[in-house]
């Protein structure tokens, strides 16, 4: 885990806030958040939980990862893989077999590219896979391959 970088944090959150057209005391009240507090951070005297961030976040109505890359939580790779399981969970347009099936395949494309899964995937990925064959290998319809000889 990377050192946090929270003068980088903090100018990045007031630019945002600014944005948004919110004053200090208004994101404060709507992250549920102290004044005082919310000021240290943006003027880089204090180091957010992530949970602060997420609360923040969701006031600023920005991406909780985005902060986390900021403050030096996660790294961009994770916040990449995150915001594609996001999107692809999040599609009203697949049904819920479908989404299980393209986290598959996009989890069996990153492995075979070297790329090793994060916890977080991991996590939701076994919540759609409880079903899957042990060596986790899928049709594209949802249906279990057949093995190879």
């Amino acid at each position: 885990m990377a050192s946090l970088n929270v003068g980088n944090l903090g100018e990045y959150l007031r630019e945002q806030r600014r944005n948004a057209q919110l004053s200090l005391r208004q994101l404060a009240d709507a992250a549920g958040v102290s004044n005082p507090y919310l000021s240290q951070i943006e003027r880089g005297l204090r180091k957010p939980s992530a949970e602060v961030l997420q609360q923040v976040a969701k006031a600023l109505r920005i991406s909780a990862e985005t902060l986390y890359v900021r403050a030096g939580i996660l790294d961009e790779k994770e916040r990449d893989e995150l915001e594609t399981r996001a999107v692809i969970l999040a599609d009203p347009s697949l049904n819920e077999r479908q989404k299980q099936v393209l986290l598959q395949i996009y989890e069996s494309f990153r492995k075979e590219n070297g790329f090793v899964t994060s916890s977080y995937a991991d996590d939701s990925a076994s919540s759609y896979a409880d079903d899957t064959p042990a060596d986790g290998s899928r049709t594209a319809d949802g249906n279990d391959a057949e093995p190879s000889s």
